[in-house]
């Protein structure tokens, strides 16, 4: 029977086709999966990644729950357009520490993968509580309520343990100090030498709503949203998951 000829008997035959591609699909499926259990780390470190500071994550925290990521994405791809437009492209060690990660595909807001930086604080206020002042054409609702309700964490040290537990590299100074270090980032009064020993010279030091009186929602969103895309020199880090990815072929 000649090539042909069995190519046609395989295709009239459900069943058989069926195993067949289940096969197929089953042996590719191996060979992509397979060498990840002899990897130690899938995703190269590079320099100037940590994990967020305690008042970062209850902004990131908010930030999940008010449902910003269902039009917000926070992955730049490798395209011309995406690339001029949001900055460069997304690198995988920049989602290393986010549990859940905040890629998406949806856009009816811009991607936010680089927005750390671009803007005022006072724009970010501005923004949050009356998006169509800044933005006429916006139809992002109004979270003004967010600079009036104060920032209530049960136990944040609770919260970083959760996460070491999942991979974060959160040490017990970091997790003994959460409270305090979540208070004190946004306070231009207190004192965060122990807050900059634990994070690096990255972490914002400021007052993010304007009101230096009072720690507010609004206060840790703010700082969630300007760290984000600031922590690493993206073509240095680029050019070493090149590298990294050369040698591993």
């Amino acid at each position: 029977m000649s090539m042909t000829e069995k190519h046609k008997k395989l295709e009239k035959n459900v069943t058989l086709l069926g195993v067949a591609a289940f096969a197929t699909v089953t042996i590719g499926g191996i060979v992509e999966i397979a060498p990840l259990f002899w990897i130690d780390n899938t995703i190269e470190e590079v320099e100037g990644m940590r994990p967020y500071t305690p008042l970062e994550q209850a902004g990131r925290d908010i930030y999940v729950r008010e449902g910003c990521h269902v039009c917000h994405s926070q992955m730049i791809r490798p395209f011309r357009d995406e690339v001029e437009r949001y900055g460069h492209y997304s690198l995988a060690a920049e989602s290393m520490y986010d549990h859940p990660f905040q890629w998406g595909s949806k856009r009816t807001g811009p991607d936010l993968a680089r927005v750390g930086g671009r803007y005022s604080d006072e724009w970010h206020v501005q923004h949050l509580q009356n998006p169509q002042s800044v933005v006429p054409e916006s139809v992002m609702p109004q979270y003004g309520f967010l600079a009036e309700t104060p920032l209530s964490v049960h136990d944040m040290g609770a919260n970083l343990t959760a996460l070491s537990r999942v991979g974060v590299p959160y040490t017990d100074d970091m997790i003994e100090n959460a409270d305090a270090d979540m208070k004190a980032q946004a306070n231009p009064m207190a004192d965060t030498t122990g807050l900059s020993e634990r994070y690096g010279e990255t972490v914002n030091l400021r007052d993010f709503d304007g009101k230096p009186q009072k720690l507010t929602e609004m206060d840790a969103l703010i700082a969630y949203l300007q760290v984000l895309g600031t922590m690493v020199d993206v073509n240095a880090a680029a050019a070493q998951e090149e590298l990294a990815s050369e040698k591993g072929r």
